[in-house]
This record gives C-alpha cells, structure tokens and sequence, in this order.
C-alpha cells in the first residue's frame, strides 16, 4: 500500500500545481468537462501503476478503453480527477481515485484530495484509514441523517427527516465520506462509472458500510459496460433501513 499512497500522492501534486491556475479544458460525450490537467495525471499514473504491476489490466475514464481488460484477472481503476467541474471551479472537492479490482471487487484502494490534504486506504479485510485514522461508518437513523445526492432523491427522503447536504462534486469523495463520518447516507444515481466507484466502494465496506444498488447487490466492476445503476452508501443499520423503505415501496430512489 505505500507504493500506491506514493503513486497517488504524486498524482496529487501534480494536479495541485495546476490547480486555481489557466489550463487547457474541453467537453467529452455527454458534455463532461475535461482538463489537460486530467489527462497529464491520468498518464503520470498510468505510467507507475503499469511499472508496479505489468500483468494488471488498466481502466481509466480518461484513456480509451481496452476490452483486453476483461481477459485480466486483475485490473487497476482509476479516475485522475474525480469531480474535474469543481477542479475547473477551483473547489477543493476533488480527488485522485485508484483501485485494484480482483474477481470484480477492489481489494485495495486509495482516494486522496490534495487541495483538502486528505487520504483514504483501503484493502480488503484490512479496514479503512483517513489521514492514518481508523475509520468506522456508524449511525442507525434517518432523522437528521445528512445525505448527499440527488436533488430528486434527497426530496424523496425529505419526509423522514433527513438533512440534505449541499453538492459534493466528486463522486468518490460523496461515497466516502460515509466512511468518514461527514456524510451519513450517500447516493449515486443512475449512470456512474466503475471509476467513479470502486475506491470510495471498498473505503466504506471496509469502514463496516455497505455500497449497494436499492435492490441490495454490491457493484461488480470490470465488466464490459462498466456503468451502474442508482447507489446508496451508509453504515449497515442505515444501510437496512433504506433497504426496507424501498423495498416497502415507501420511498422511490432509483
């Protein structure tokens, strides 16, 4: 795991050397924005994740993908810069998003937000840390619960006396934060990318969380169309509740 910090410490330096400056930015499909910032970091890393493990297969939002990816058994996700609209912004929720995916679950993930200079890791069975600091998803009810999503799903949920929270840009950093403590109930609608997942995903299992579709399954990642359906993430006891509502049909959030 110190070889990966490492990778996505320097990924975040690198875009923090540009960040609140001028760059070079243009849309992609669906009219997402993209920065020559992203692409210079999505290189960089690239580049010393192939060096640290040539066998592993690669996805990334900002390289054209591969389908020899999918004859991998292992295969590194990565989003460069996850939230580039608050990068552009010059907002400090963004992040640099690395995962290892194995058998479709990460087993190893690391989430850093430089212009916030926080860290989180991640591997399976062996918890969660920000900064260093034990992570543990706790809570058990929806009142008061501070979530963060969708302006349709929040309204949805506003009856059971949630607080919504004001936009986080970057998705992963929405995710973890359940992990961390600041965001109780965290939701993902339709049309996310495994790369925008997969680290945050692992942070908050391994926090005792769960991040899963409103039918209950966890994400599988790396498969051919590497994009989910509507998500929520919160501590298991949130987590069930949230389960129960939809499942009783009281509440519609996908």
């Amino acid at each position: 795991m110190a070889t990966l910090e490492a990778a996505a410490r320097e990924a975040g330096a690198l875009a923090l050397q540009k960040f609140r400056s001028t760059f070079k930015i243009w849309t992609k499909g669906g009219d997402s924005p993209v920065s020559e910032v992203d692409i210079a970091v999505d290189k960089m890393l690239r580049a010393r994740l192939s060096k640290l493990a040539p066998a592993v297969g690669w996805l990334s939002e900002e390289s054209v993908d591969d389908p020899v990816r999918l004859e991998h058994s292992a295969v590194w996700i990565v989003d460069p810069i996850d939230g580039t609209r608050a990068f552009i912004a010059e907002k400090t929720d963004w992040a640099v998003s690395i995962a290892l995916i194995e058998g479709g679950r990460p087993t190893a993930a690391v989430l850093f937000a430089p212009a916030e200079d926080n860290l989180f890791l991640a591997t399976a069975g062996g918890g969660a840390t920000l900064n260093g600091r034990p992570l543990r998803a706790n809570g058990e009810s929806l009142k008061g619960a501070r979530t963060a999503g969708p302006k349709t799903r929040l309204d949805a949920l506003a009856a059971f006396g949630i607080t919504p929270l004001p936009k986080v840009h970057s998705l992963a950093l929405r995710i973890a934060r359940v992990a961390q403590g600041s965001v109780d109930v965290g939701i993902a609608g339709p049309n996310s990318h495994d790369w925008d997942l997969a680290a945050a995903d692992l942070i908050v299992h391994e926090s005792g969380g769960r991040l899963t579709s409103f039918d209950g399954a966890a994400p599988t990642y790396n498969r051919p169309n590497p994009v989910h359906g509507a998500l929520v993430a919160a501590s298991n006891a949130r987590h069930a509740m949230l389960m129960r509502l939809v499942q009783d049909r009281r509440v519609d959030l996908q």
